[in-house]
């Protein structure tokens, strides 16, 4: 990610110092295990990993930004916080219980996600979907789903809810996405997909 990206989500995150929750995640959290790691991928201000770490959950939060890495800190001190920039960092196999991935799309990192993940873990992920373009043409396209592109990356997991709609975010203008609860399989045998890369 550009230093130009970082600027840009530093100075949203200095005029909104608080992020709520995303319903995305309150409405799902009966998929949460009541203990573990989880990591909130770019996580903004911590409204997820807050709301992960209140139901007992251990949380690693990642940003580019690093006020809103700070930000999250200054609100939940136990959280492991730390500015990353995804695009050139390598995570364990095996590491996490929960994955939070909210309206960030790095393609490249899905393979990764798939090795994270402990067998049995749950990933949550929600971002936008190229129906967008429909009301904000200067999208680009590039960071937006086709359809069904993110059930097919995870179609060999448990797939326990998937939709694409557009939904209403309090009050700012609609959003066409695709989200997904999908759990890792718990058995042995493990696909290609799975395997860390060398």
């Amino acid at each position: 990610m550009s230093s130009a990206d970082a600027i840009k989500w530093n100075e949203r995150y200095r005029s909104n110092a608080f992020q709520s929750p995303r319903e995305f995640l309150i409405e799902q959290a009966s998929h949460l295990p009541q203990h573990g790691v989880a990591l909130d991928i770019a996580m903004g201000a911590g409204g997820n990993a807050g709301f992960l770490i209140d139901r007992g959950l251990r949380v690693i939060g990642v940003d580019v930004a690093e006020v809103g890495v700070r930000r999250a800190r200054q609100r939940w001190p136990q959280i492991d916080a730390a500015v990353i920039d995804l695009e050139r960092y390598r995570w364990p196999a095996c590491a996490f219980d929960v994955i939070l991935n909210f309206y960030y799309c790095q393609r490249d990192l899905w393979p990764q996600l798939r090795s994270m993940l402990k067998p049995g873990g749950v990933l949550i992920f929600e971002t936008l979907t190229r129906d967008m373009l429909q009301t904000r043409p200067d999208y680009n396209p590039d960071y937006l789903l086709t359809p069904d592109e993110l059930r097919c990356a995870f179609a060999d997991w448990d797939v326990l809810v998937y939709r694409e709609d557009w939904i209403d975010i309090g009050g700012h203008w609609p959003r066409a996405v695709a989200s997904l609860v999908a759990r890792r399989p718990s058995t042995t045998l493990r696909s290609a997909q799975d395997e860390p890369a060398a």
